[in-house]
């Protein structure tokens, strides 16, 4: 069990350095950060590409319910994430990420019908409040007439990206063998995003050369939150279930604020300290099994 803790907190440390190290990249375009991500991604999953083949059959069975799994959680979710930190601060992307799991059983309410009790039904409403404290910097009372920015709208679209991901996962993702479904998720996201990145080049040209920070950068992308976060988010939950596993992601908020701090230095405020407490505390009442209603 401490084995698996300690993976957890590695895994949520680097989807911490996600944001973080998006935040840093912000000079570079959102679509060329994530595309060069999915190739590295790629390239260390290459191994995994005769299982995938051996598999094809399978996955071309379940072909649509696999291209939207990718195209939510694989393609667009971080793209939406690299382009909101090109406007936000890492603090807000990390707090507004954390809201997943609350609007993620909701939506499994609305749409799968799964029973919801009055115990999630407040944990899910008070995890909205802390969000909305933290995007109107604790003046909830000017939500109607706020300039809203830009980069909490795009942040909203990585929120809905992820839920729809783990609404299709619960569903579909057990028919595929794990590593061989990652392979070819980044394959086809490597193809789906390539449109967006001709004309993200034709409008702004290439960003080469990189820089050796961006380079750096680019490869931890590409090798922590992309590979190493799941092989070990994998051994976690088969040590802990994926319940309890998923309590250990209320700290991303923590290690990311710590980080814009210690390394962007990034202002964070108290409005962002108190929303993030409120909405973890209310994210952790509406994911946590208990047997009263």
């Amino acid at each position: 069990m401490l084995k698996g803790s300690f993976f957890m907190i590695l895994v949520t440390m680097f989807y911490a350095g996600n944001i973080l190290v998006g935040r840093a990249l912000n000079e570079l375009p959102p679509f060329t950060i994530a595309y060069t991500r999915l190739l590295l991604a790629f390239l260390l999953l290459l191994p995994f590409a005769p299982a995938a083949w051996r598999h094809r059959g399978l996955f071309w069975t379940y072909r649509w319910p696999f291209f939207w799994m990718t195209a939510a959680g694989v393609t667009f979710f971080n793209t939406f994430i690299y382009g909101s930190l090109q406007y936000t601060t890492a603090a807000n992307v990390a707090v507004l990420e954390t809201l997943i799991p609350a609007v993620t059983v909701i939506a499994a309410f609305l749409l799968l019908h799964e029973p919801l009790k009055a115990r999630q039904w407040t944990g899910a409403s008070i995890s909205f409040f802390g969000a909305l404290f933290v995007i109107t910097e604790g003046r909830i009372d000017t939500l109607l007439t706020m300039e809203w920015n830009p980069g909490d709208i795009l942040m909203s679209g990585a929120v809905i990206c992820w839920t729809a991901y783990s609404l299709l996962v619960r569903k579909y993702m057990h028919l595929f063998p794990s590593l061989a479904a990652l392979f070819l998720m980044n394959f086809l996201s490597i193809l789906m995003l390539l449109p967006f990145i001709a004309v993200e080049w034709s409008l702004g040209g290439v960003p080469v050369p990189f820089t050796l920070n961006e380079i750096s950068g680019l490869l931890y992308l590409g090798i922590f939150p992309s590979v190493v976060a799941l092989f070990l988010f994998n051994k976690a939950v088969a040590a802990l279930g994926a319940g309890r596993s998923s309590i250990f992601l209320n700290l991303l908020p923590v290690f990311t604020i710590a980080g814009s701090v210690l390394l962007l230095q990034e202002p964070v405020s108290s409005p962002q300290i108190i929303g993030a407490g409120v909405l973890i505390a209310g994210v952790m009442m509406s994911t946590l099994h208990s047997g009263k209603g």
